[in-house]
Order: C-alpha cells, then structure tokens, then sequence
C-alpha cells in the first residue's frame, strides 16, 4: 500500500501529512496519528514508518503519517509539538469521518515523546510509544542523542530547567489516556530503564498504562512490522 493523499497544515515545507486511507472500506478501526523519531533532527523524515503505516492501513486503520519541522528546519520546542497539534487538526478538517473515530498516537522515539505529550495535552485519546524519550532533563544529563536534547529545547538545562520540565512527558503525568510503552532491552540509544522508571511514575500517578519489553530487540526492531514487537502492538490496538 502507499499513500492516497497529502494534507498540508502549514506554509513551511515539512508541515503535511501523508494520509493512508483503510484498506478495508466498511469498518474503519480508528485514526492512527504515526509519528516518527529522529532525535527531533531534520535529517531524519516520515518515510521511517512507511512499513508500519502500510501494516495499519491494511488491518483497516485510517493512518496520519505526520511530517514536523525539526531541528535544523525551524522545529524545535515547542514549535515542533504545536506542529503535530496542527496537523491532527489538519486531517480532521480534511477527513471529516475522522471526527467521530477513536485516535491514538503512535510515535518512536523522539516521535513518541511527541505522541506522549500529544496524549497529555487530550488531542488524542491513547497512545502507543515505542522506545520513548520520556525525560528531556535526563538525556540531557545522560549526552544521548549526540546533544539533541539541547538543540530541541535551545538552551542548557542549567539555564532552563523548567523548560526541560515542560517539555518532557514524565513531568506531565497523569495523562487521562490509555498507554503501552514497548521498548526493546537491547536498544542503544534511549535505555530501557528510562521506559521502566517513566511505568513506575506513570502507575504510581494513576495512568492506566500498559508496558511490553522485549527481549533482544533494539531501537529500530520495534518499529519493523515484521519484528514480533510490532504484534504487541497490534494485539494491544484491538482493545482501545
């Protein structure tokens, strides 16, 4: 499958969605609003889950790939966030049998901390977040992502602590929205312990969240349809 139609939601080049339409016309499961990661970075595009976007039209989803500026192209906090907002909005308004279909955001990485914090600000009503940045304060303390963190947020956590706070999903907790953090033991670039202690405090604040690790897999396993991650995935999307 590919793409049926784009919906632009801004004037700057990266601000459109790609939107996969079902494959299966007379039951249409939800509205899938797929965001990828890339540290935040302009090098990095949509087409990174092209595979997972085709996988969820064919099961009957309404898919929103959603492109951002990034860093590097005018993202940036919270420019890149408002950004997704606007394109939820966007697709809506194109898709008016969006409206009254159940949303989840769908995000990796950097792309999840965005479909965590799109799930916090009720634009969306679940969200599945695969190998998530949950805590912008400690990538930055922890110089992952080749100092993406600062380049995000524009500043240093010294000079903007409460920034970081603002933008990172664990200080937004509780949510209200249904959660599953899938995150591979064997990732290299976001830790795992970072999925486990975002559970902790998600559960400790009262978010009905679900968490699937998986053994052996690594940053990018968990976002090929083909990987039995993305199964978890998928048994968990027929339950919301």
């Amino acid at each position: 499958m590919t793409p049926s139609s784009q919906v632009r939601y801004g004037g700057h080049q990266s601000q459109f969605v790609e939107i996969w339409h079902p494959g299966v016309e007379d039951v249409v499961a939800g509205l899938a609003i797929v965001l990828h990661g890339g540290w935040w970075r302009a090098r990095h595009d949509l087409h990174l889950m092209d595979g997972l976007c085709a996988d969820l039209a064919e099961a009957g989803w309404l898919v929103a790939n959603v492109e951002y500026r990034r860093t590097g192209g005018g993202g940036g906090w919270p420019h890149t966030l408002h950004d997704v907002f606007g394109a939820i909005d966007a697709v809506h308004a194109f898709e008016p049998a969006a409206r009254g279909l159940a949303s989840v955001a769908i995000g990796h990485s950097a792309g999840a901390h965005l479909a965590l914090m799109t799930t916090a600000n009720r634009k969306v009503s679940s969200a599945i977040a695969l190998a998530p940045i949950t805590d912008l304060r400690r990538t930055f303390i922890e110089e992952l992502g080749e100092g993406a963190t600062s380049l995000f947020i524009g500043d240093s956590l010294d000079e903007q602590p409460e920034v970081f706070a603002a933008a990172s999903p664990i200080c937004q907790l509780p949510m209200g929205g249904r959660l599953l953090v899938l995150h591979g033991d064997h990732d290299d670039r976001v830790p795992v312990q970072h999925s486990r202690d975002f559970i902790t405090a998600a559960r400790a604040a009262g978010d009905m969240v679900d968490y699937a690790e998986i053994a052996g897999a690594d940053h990018f396993e968990v976002i090929d349809p083909l990987h039995r991650s993305w199964g978890e995935a998928r048994k968990w999307l027929t339950n919301i």
